[in-house]
């Protein structure tokens, strides 16, 4: 895994950047200004770092996942109790928020979904009570390696998860694999399965009821020897014994080459939502205001690609 930890310098230089995007005469994040400003603001990131996201870009290596580490998530001030109502969204500008924005628009423009947390452009990923066996952000059981909304036409490039503060109990990890690590292990019979029509992907609960599931994909998409992945070992069905073998034979092929990441408050784990499948051990909170706590952006590269989903234009698909 791609990993940089930045520098004082370039730490005081975010916090710099991220007073342009605070304050109180600034508009929520939501709204089309606030991204106008963010988008114009990301220019002014370190070269360093821009460096580093234009070559993850371009190429995201053999992991597909980018952490950087020691990012501002305030700016002296102290940490609010972690949030633990469902549906947890930021929508007043803080320093956390604005470096997440402007480090993800520089992979491409920042989206949300109408149906996941109202659409909220920031998002943050809580424990909440009542919601511990959901498979979804909410849940504290083993969280399955998923891409993230895999039953979308127009599902993120990127994935962002920016540690605000760490899991006390140091149980609760980010998990990632890769296709690219994965597939060498894969038969041939099993890519040939895979790479057919022969599975259903349903939406994940934080959609809530959606009417019915995409039609049958594909697991692996593009080139066979550097496809892309699209599955949710909770929620993807396969149609046949075959396919079914054959999404076994991928799951744990994608566990034995899987990494775990004990994300410690100011690294950013950037996930390519292509590639790179991701999920979380399980934990306990306390619900005590001191429990674990990301925020989540995502980003995609073609903004013309969804705008058949994106009313009047906006960031929001539906």
């Amino acid at each position: 895994m791609a990993a940089r930890e930045l520098t004082a310098a370039e730490k005081t230089g975010l916090i710099t950047l991220a007073g342009r995007l605070t304050g109180p005469e600034q508009p929520l994040i939501d709204s089309p200004d606030w991204l106008g400003a963010a988008r114009e603001a990301t220019s002014l990131l370190p070269r360093q770092l821009l460096g580093t996201l234009r070559a993850f870009r371009h190429d995201p290596g053999a992991d597909g996942v980018l952490l950087l580490r020691n990012l501002p998530v305030t700016a002296g001030d102290p940490l609010p109790p972690t949030p633990g109502v469902p549906n947890s969204v930021e929508r007043v500008p803080t320093t956390a928020a604005a470096v997440i924005v402007s480090v993800m628009l520089q992979l491409g423009e920042v989206i949300a979904f109408r149906n996941e947390k109202s659409g909220a452009l920031v998002q943050n990923v809580v424990p909440v009570p009542g919601k511990e066996e959901s498979q979804s952000n909410a849940g504290s059981v083993l969280l399955e390696l998923h891409v993230e909304n895999a039953f979308h036409d127009n599902r993120p490039d990127y994935v962002g998860l920016l540690c605000m503060r760490e899991d006390p109990t140091g149980d609760a990890k980010l998990c990632t694999s890769s296709i690219r690590r994965a597939l060498p292990l894969l038969s041939e019979a099993t890519r040939r399965v895979l790479a057919e029509p022969r599975f259903l992907t349903e939406p994940p609960p934080s959609f809530g009821a959606l009417d019915g599931v995409r039609p049958a994909h594909p697991v692996l998409q593009g080139d066979l020897d550097d496809p892309n992945v699209l599955v949710d070992f909770a929620a993807t069905h396969p149609l046949d014994e075959r396919a079914k073998a054959a999404v076994a034979e991928l799951r744990e092929a994608f566990v034995r080459t899987m990494a775990a990441h004990r994300l410690r408050v100011g690294d950013l784990a950037v996930v390519d939502n292509r590639v790179a499948v991701h999920g979380r051990t399980s934990f306990t909170p306390s619900y005590d205001g001191e429990d674990r706590w990301l925020e989540r952006v995502y980003a995609h590269l073609d903004n013309r690609r969804s705008r058949v989903d994106r009313l009047g234009g906006g960031a929001v698909l539906n």
